[in-house]
């Protein structure tokens, strides 16, 4: 029997959603980070800059980043690691991979970087002092799975970081259904030529756990102290878990 899963509002078989999700990125790539400063008017930047914060990275350490993408994490952990730290920017989808490897090389940073699937990671148990995943969780068939396989990677003591779009405050919930079904998919067929991309988008962030759950689901993947921060009335959040 064929096990299935959501794609956006679409039940599909899971081995689909992972062709869909790919398609998705690799049309997206190329104008990804234009299209995240225009629909989050820049705000996406400040998420990322409240996540490195509280990752706190000190020379020396080990980092990995999931769907890491275009390499805005990987970056500037790569900076703050130095050269006797570690830092792996992954991805499953080679388009992006490809866009986040060449931003590194062309700041001067040569940071490896691996096509890798979050559910299967190709790392010893216990090597990471920091794992991050920033706005990917969502797209992923098996979260459960992919958080235990951040865990096992983790060093005890190690910090995972989770930013995703989350579950938006009530008072802001009609405006930002308007602007997610209506403007979203609008300014995606304008600046990156595809619609159906960012009505995905729209609807893989209401099929995404809200905060409480997904803060369960790290507890239930093993992870100890959890806690989360809303950002921007829940439009996004940060959620933090340390490996016991």
């Amino acid at each position: 029997m064929t096990n299935t899963t959501h794609f956006g509002y679409k039940t599909v078989a899971e081995e689909d959603k992972v062709r869909e999700v790919a398609k998705v990125f690799h049309s997206v790539a190329a104008k990804y980070d234009i299209m995240n400063d225009v629909m989050s008017a820049g705000l996406h930047r400040l998420w990322k800059t409240f996540t490195i914060a509280n990752a706190a990275v000190r020379p020396g350490f080990k980092c990995l980043d999931i769907a890491g993408g275009t390499g805005d994490l990987a970056k500037v952990f790569a900076r703050q690691a130095g050269p006797t730290g570690e830092v792996w920017l992954t991805d499953i989808n080679e388009s992006m991979l490809r866009v986040g490897r060449d931003r590194l090389l062309n700041r001067g940073l040569l940071t490896p970087t691996l096509l890798c699937d979050a559910e299967k990671l190709p790392f010893p148990d216990n090597y990471f002092d920091r794992v991050s995943v920033a706005f990917g969780l969502r797209n992923m068939t098996h979260k459960d799975q992919a958080l235990k396989e951040m865990r096992r990677v983790l060093k005890p003591g190690g910090k995972l970081l989770v930013l995703e779009f989350s579950k938006v405050a009530a008072p802001l919930q009609k405006p930002y259904d308007l602007y997610s079904f209506k403007i979203l998919p609008w300014m995606g067929e304008k600046i990156a030529n595809d619609a159906d991309s960012y009505r995905y988008l729209a609807e893989s962030i209401r099929m995404h756990p809200d905060q409480e759950t997904l803060k369960t689901m790290m507890e239930e993947a093993g992870l100890e102290r959890v806690t989360y921060y809303n950002l921007t009335a829940g439009v996004a959040a940060l959620h933090t878990g340390i490996k016991m």
